[in-house]
Order: structure tokens, then sequence, then C-alpha cells
């Protein structure tokens, strides 16, 4: 008898989830503590004759910090996406996990010091960042029963909101107690380094090749698999991916999900507090609900993609990627 009995499954899509969730927080942390950096003024300088916050940073400054990030992101996906498909995802993932833990805690002492290693840190957490896509995918082939698909990727990419929700509603609350924004970093990067701990000990790149499961689990894990899915030296063929027209639209549609999330990650803290002088840690509450709103119907639309047969698998995608991207498209334009 096995002591997870025929569940491993789930405790590695727990694990996956938090160390996804963890990355995703490092990622956006900063943009909520922008606005109690802005109240810190601890370290003056003097511009221009006057003396300025150096944590309150201009525009221009923003957009770097902004890209930096970006930049590590786009030009991370396809290297981490090929390493992790080359060597499984545990090591790589690691990784990218101990790099997104450490560079959050440098991030208060580059802040006070050097503008550069901000940015080269910022950078350093969207390289990282580009790692959970390809995590999110390995996890779901390799331990995702077919029945059982929609639920696994629902739940790993419900990573964004659970990690907004936490790192908003979290660092309100800790920067206006009396540890300071700083602790947020610090808080955070601890809780990275712990969760990965878990995922060195507990991930196995191929559930074949443990002990921890029952056979009873592996079949089911395998079961109407191919030998092309179950395959783990098999070629990918980059070339017709990135020439699928398919592909190409399911890229852009996840391009738009993400786009819309990180800007309302973004500047929502800043709208809330801001222009409706919501307080800090009032602030982190709201953003935090907001964004988390759509975690119950994504979980339950993968309940219903899971179970209804009488839809082909197309039409399913049609009818959820259109309720999911549409509706926030029309969201998007009712704002504007």
């Amino acid at each position: 008898m096995h002591f997870w009995g025929d569940s491993y499954r789930y405790l590695i899509l727990f694990v996956g989830f938090l160390c996804l969730s963890s990355v995703c927080s490092n990622y956006i942390i900063i943009n909520f503590t922008f606005i109690c950096m802005k109240e810190d003024t601890s370290m003056m300088t003097n511009f221009n004759g006057t003396q300025r916050n150096i944590y309150d940073y201009t525009s221009e400054e923003k957009k770097y910090i902004m890209w930096a990030v970006g930049a590590g992101t786009v030009l991370g996906t396809v290297p981490t996406n090929w390493l992790v498909v080359k060597y499984g995802a545990k090591w790589p993932f690691l990784v990218a996990g101990l790099v997104s833990s450490i560079s959050t805690t440098l991030i208060p002492f580059a802040a006070a010091n050097n503008f550069l290693f901000l940015l080269f840190l910022r950078f350093l957490q969207g390289l990282s960042y580009s790692t959970d896509f390809a995590a999110i995918g390995i996890i779901t082939v390799r331990w995702a029963p077919l029945q059982e698909t929609a639920f696994f990727i629902a739940l790993l990419t419900c990573f964004t909101g659970v990690a907004s929700m936490i790192t908003n509603s979290a660092t309100g609350l800790i920067c206006e107690s009396s540890f300071g924004w700083k602790y947020a970093y610090y808080f955070h990067s601890f809780a990275g380094l712990i969760l990965f701990a878990l995922w060195a000990g507990i991930y196995i790149d191929d559930p074949q090749d443990s002990r921890r499961i029952s056979e009873k689990e592996l079949s089911r894990i395998h079961k109407n698999k191919s030998a092309a899915h179950l395959d783990k030296k098999g070629d990918i063929p980059y070339i017709k991916i990135f020439t699928s027209p398919v592909v190409l639209v399911v890229w852009m549609n996840a391009f738009f999900e993400m786009t819309a999330v990180i800007f309302f990650a973004t500047y929502m803290p800043i709208y809330l507090h801001q222009v409706l002088k919501f307080s800090v840690a009032e602030t982190g509450f709201y953003v935090a609900i907001i964004l988390g709103m759509n975690i119950p119907l994504r979980l339950v639309a993968a309940a219903f993609s899971d179970r209804i047969t009488i839809i082909s698998e197309r039409a399913k995608i049609i009818i959820f990627n259109t309720l999911s991207v549409g509706v926030s498209g029309l969201a998007l334009a009712g704002i504007g």
C-alpha cells in the first residue's frame, strides 16, 4: 500500500501549482510595492535642488522596470521550453525557482543602490517566469490522465490569479505593518525557497520511474495515451508549430489574456490607491478579489470540458475560448 494511495499525481499537481504561483508572485510583487515605495521617505536624494524619494520612480523608470521583466520572459520562453522538454521539468524549474527567489531577495538592495542592477534582477525574474509555461505543459503531459487533462491545465493556469490574490493582499498588510515594504520581498523569497525545496523532493519527471505511485495509478495515467504521447525523446517539430494557423491563433488568444492580466495587475493597485484613495491594505484586498474572481469559473469550465462527451473537442475550445477572451475584450472596451 503506497502512502498516497492512487493519488500521488494530485500531490505533484498541488506542489507544482504552488511553485508556479511563487514564481509569478515574485514577478508581479513590484507592481503593488510601487505605491508603498513611493511613501517611503527613508532615503532621499537631491534632484534639481529639491529632495526626492529615491523609490518614487518616474514613469520612464517604471517603463524600463516593466520592460526588463517582459524582455526576460520573451527571450527565455523558447530556451526554457527546450530545456524542460529535453531534461524534464524537475531541474530546470528548480533552477528557475531559485533564481526567482534569490533575485527577489535582492530587489530592495538594488532599489536602494543601483537602478541598472534592479533592471538586471527584473530580467532574471522574467527569465524564471518563462519556465512556468513549459512546466505546465510537462506536468500535464506526464502526470494527467487524458480524462483529467482539462482539470490539470485549468488548475495550473490559475497560478496567475492565485499569485495576484496572495501577493496583493499580503503585501498590502506587510507594507502597513512595522516591517515595511522590503519585508514583502523577503517573505516572498523565503516562501519560494521552501516551496521549491518541496518540488525537489516530491517531483519526478516520469511516473513510471517512481516507486511512490501504485500500478493502478500509473495505469490510469497512461490509459489511452499513444506511444508518441509517452515518448520522452521525440523530436519537436518547431517549424510546423510556428507555422500552424491553429497554434498561432491559440498563441494570440493566450497573449491577449496574459496582456489583460498583467495590465490589471500593474495598474489596478495604482488606480485604487492614488485615484480612488483606498488605503494600501484596502487596495491589496480589493485587487486580490478582482484578480481572483475568474478562478472558480475556470475550474467549473474544466470540469465540464472533461466530462461532456456530446460536444467535440474543437467545439469545446471555441466555446470556452470565446467566453474567456471575448468577455475580457468586451470588459476592456467598456472600461475604455
